[in-house]
């Protein structure tokens, strides 16, 4: 089966790719704005369309390219939309027309409000069927595309996850990653700031990748939500790292008001991977193991 990774030169995209051409019934190409097998642009309708309906034709489409430098978005919402909204809708209607599957990556920002509680009173993680309401550009480009692409192919997965990192550069992000700015920091000042008031699952890219592919060749459809198991603030999370990689840094509590910003961030977007544990198919790990896992596999150079 001929599988196209669009954005198959990103964080994400490398993984997946790699973890996709192990599998020798797959021949696995790339497209992406460069550097790729494929020059594909999703602010270009006209490059998706030559590209799936006439050089590459595959019968499988993983699209894990997007705006998603959040607070890019927010300055240039047109940009944002062209993208992450209408570019989905391009890719979904190139996919009907040539009969192919389309998995589509999304994320914990289409969600915003306060979530349902449990009996204790905390909150409860996000479920597939809870109904989004971002408080973002970017939430509201990726929901857009979600809907576009709902509504244009049948055939299709979309899988929505959270705080991603990994091995290879998120260039639209600066280069480094949560984990690795983390280590840039404490290496250079010996203390952070970070915010306790905004609660995640982080997810490692490489875990996403192998859960990516499960959903992409079983014959289920709709949404999911794939993250690590678990949930922590981004203060829980960077005292995780230095934990980890055996090094005193002081990892001062803050708020997120203490970092003024253009762009409203859910304060709680923790996700459920009910889809996937009803299917019998998560594969996720817990959220520190992923982390202890990515940290023994990756030179981290501060």
């Amino acid at each position: 089966m001929r599988v196209l990774v669009v954005g198959g030169t990103g964080q994400l995209g490398r993984d997946l790719v790699e973890i996709l051409r192990d599998d020798a019934h797959l021949d696995v190409l790339t497209a992406a704005r460069s550097g790729a097998d494929f020059i594909l642009d999703l602010a270009n309708p006209t490059s998706i369309h030559e590209v799936l309906e006439g050089v590459a034709r595959p019968q499988l489409i993983i699209n894990t390219a997007a705006a998603h430098n959040v607070p890019a978005c927010e300055s240039n919402p047109e940009e944002a939309w062209r993208v992450n909204a209408t570019g989905v809708a391009a890719l979904a209607h190139s996919s009907a027309r040539i009969g192919a599957r389309l998995v589509h990556i999304s994320t914990d920002y289409v969600f915003g409000a306060a979530p349902r509680k449990d009996p204790s009173g905390q909150p409860s993680p996000w479920r597939e069927q809870d109904l989004p309401a971002p408080l973002n550009v970017y939430g509201t480009s990726k929901l857009a595309g979600e809907h576009l692409l709902a509504a244009a192919l049948q055939d299709h997965v979309i899988v929505r996850s959270s705080g991603l990192y990994g091995r290879s550069p998120c260039l639209a992000k600066g280069g480094r990653n949560f984990v690795q700015q983390m280590l840039h920091l404490g290496a250079e000042r010996g203390e952070v700031s970070v915010v306790t008031d905004e609660i995640l699952t982080p997810t490692s890219s490489v875990a996403l990748a192998r859960q990516i592919r499960a959903v992409a060749l079983c014959e289920a459809r709709g949404t999911f939500h794939a993250t690590c198991q678990g949930e922590c603030s981004w203060h829980e999370f960077a005292k995780a790292i230095f934990e980890e990689m055996g090094q005193t840094v002081s990892v001062l509590p803050a708020a997120s008001t203490d970092f003024p910003s253009a762009v409203r961030r859910p304060a709680y977007s923790v996700l459920e991977n009910e889809r996937l544990k009803a299917a019998g198919i998560d594969c996720m790990p817990a959220w520190r193991e992923a982390l202890r896992t990515y940290l023994a596999s990756t030179p981290e150079a501060p």
